[in-house]
């Protein structure tokens, strides 16, 4: 059994063992933490899956009022420490942005997000923040892409950011991904809302990679079902071949398979051999019958 809760509404997924609890989608539950059990809501409900997953935390329960009132006094000490925080690096004149905050209540602790162009020394910064906070605080610099991961946003697909909602780890992305998938080098289209090179350029990669791997290269002579002619280009989510006929000029989309060469040399060794009669028995080897005969 597994389940998936959310701390915000549309942020990142953390999936749960439900242990005895059955929560249904919009409850509040505990999760355990390393500060201490703390209240998300349930995205998804309980659910069996067959792969066999293991070291999943495991649901503390339904939260009560108590932990509901601790969430929302938290919450609202987050956004306090946020409004001092700003108010207090504009007081600085520091070239600081601040991304998010944690609270732990249990060490009465501060943990301030920000980004900055470059590095910063706020020093005096903290310490005006742990005055007006009467706390003790932490200032984390984060790079871009853990920035819109904090933030969350709209992807250019019109979905919710990858980062923001499932993806755990940042795999490393090149522009070579993307001039193997045919796609424009323009920064402006292959990039994220973190200006960096969308993560999802890695989803297909492999597909592209092994598909070129065995097409027929572009400006090859091959021939089709429909003639011979020239691949001048390639489809690979439909795993056929752009084919320029030399009859016309016409242009064909055929299936790779049709042009590879060792597909078509099986073909010939093999497919009439394997060729059915309409009573459902091998051509070519014939019936037990015939061969007494």
């Amino acid at each position: 059994m597994i389940m998936a809760v959310s701390f915000t509404r549309y942020g990142r997924l953390y999936y749960l063992d439900p242990g005895g609890h059955t929560p249904k989608v919009g409850d509040k539950v505990l999760v355990p933490t390393d500060s201490g059990p703390e209240v998300a809501e349930c995205v998804w409900a309980p659910q069996w899956v067959s792969e066999e997953i293991d070291g999943l935390p495991i649901c503390a329960g339904i939260a009560q009022d108590e932990h509901l009132t601790r969430d929302e006094s938290n919450r609202r000490r987050r956004a306090e420490a946020r409004s001092v925080a700003k108010r207090l690096i504009k007081r600085h004149t520091l070239p600081m942005k601040v991304v998010g905050v944690d609270y732990l209540d249990k060490d009465n602790v501060y943990t301030v997000y920000f980004s900055a162009p470059h590095r910063v020394d706020f020093r005096a910064l903290v310490r005006d923040l742990a005055r007006n906070l009467r706390a003790r605080v932490e200032l984390r610099q984060i790079g871009p892409r853990d920035e819109a991961r904090l933030q969350g946003g709209i992807g250019p697909c019109g979905r919710d950011l990858c980062c923001a909602t499932f993806l755990k780890d940042f795999e490393p992305v090149s522009v070579r991904m993307a001039k193997d998938q045919d796609l424009p080098v323009n920064p402006l289209r292959i990039a994220g809302a973190c200006g960096r090179l969308m993560c999802c350029l890695k989803y297909e990669h492999p597909l592209y990679v092994e598909f070129r791997a065995s097409a027929p290269r572009v400006g090859l002579a091959v021939d089709t079902p429909e003639g011979a002619g020239t691949v001048v280009g390639h489809n690979v989510p439909s795993d056929s071949v752009i084919v320029r006929l030399n009859d016309g000029g016409r242009r064909c989309a055929c299936s790779k398979a049709s042009v590879c060469g060792p597909r078509k040399a099986h073909d010939a060794a093999y497919g009439t051999a394997k060729a059915a009669s309409p009573t459902g028995s091998p051509v070519a080897g014939g019936t037990g019958a015939e061969e007494q005969a």
